[in-house]
């Protein structure tokens, strides 16, 4: 059965793009192109269930907000 974790992208100064996984405490990867990316996420998010014992996380992500200060 597959699963679907969100993943939180941005882009540094150098140009990499940088994913993470917000249910997934400490996974995230970066590229140099999206669709590199999306193979190391997913590479990522693989290791990150196998060290968790394959557990589904019990948080779920919500969205994103920006915030003006």
């Amino acid at each position: 059965m597959k699963r679907e974790f969100t993943v939180i992208i941005e882009q540094d100064e150098q140009g990499y793009f940088v994913g993470e996984v917000p249910e997934l405490q400490g996974c995230h990867t970066q590229a140099k192109s999206l669709d590199e990316l999306m193979e190391r996420i997913k590479e990522a998010i693989l290791l990150c269930l196998e060290a968790e014992g394959k557990k589904v996380p019990s948080t779920h992500f919500i969205g994103v907000q920006r915030v003006a200060v």
